[in-house]
């Protein structure tokens, strides 16, 4: 079993940079895939970024290419994500996510792949 907790969520300005964290516990950190969610008020959860367990393979959304970046320190049992240049349309509650199996490299933008998850932080961008 996992416990993900998120935090670093809050309001920042369009353009600025936030870092959100995810502190996991439990067993075997190191074998699961982990990835960032986003749901916005009336939007369904969407995938947003994703690490394989070393973190040697990464994967990110369309809209974030080039702003966000999914990083994890295994030693620390955490993962991160920095968003920098933020949009009004990033704004939504944040949910980190883990994923255990092999089964996740045919599908790590795919929501049934993680099995556990965070509780979510609110991210907040204005104009």
């Amino acid at each position: 079993q996992v416990q993900l907790v998120e935090s670093g969520g809050g309001l920042v300005q369009a353009g600025g940079p936030l870092r959100l964290s995810c502190a996991a516990s439990g067993r075997s950190f190191s074998s699961y895939a982990m990835g960032w969610f986003r749901q916005a008020p009336g939007k369904e959860r969407e995938f947003v970024t994703a690490i394989n367990w070393s973190g040697g393979s990464t994967y990110y959304t369309g809209s974030v290419k080039g702003r966000f970046t999914i990083s994890r320190d295994n030693a620390k049992n955490m993962v991160y994500l920095q968003m920098n240049s933020l949009k009004p349309e990033d704004t939504a509650v944040y949910y980190c996510a883990a994923a255990f199996g092999s089964g996740w490299y045919g599908g790590p933008r795919d929501i049934d792949k993680y099995n556990y998850w965070g509780q979510g932080t609110q991210v907040t961008v204005s104009l």
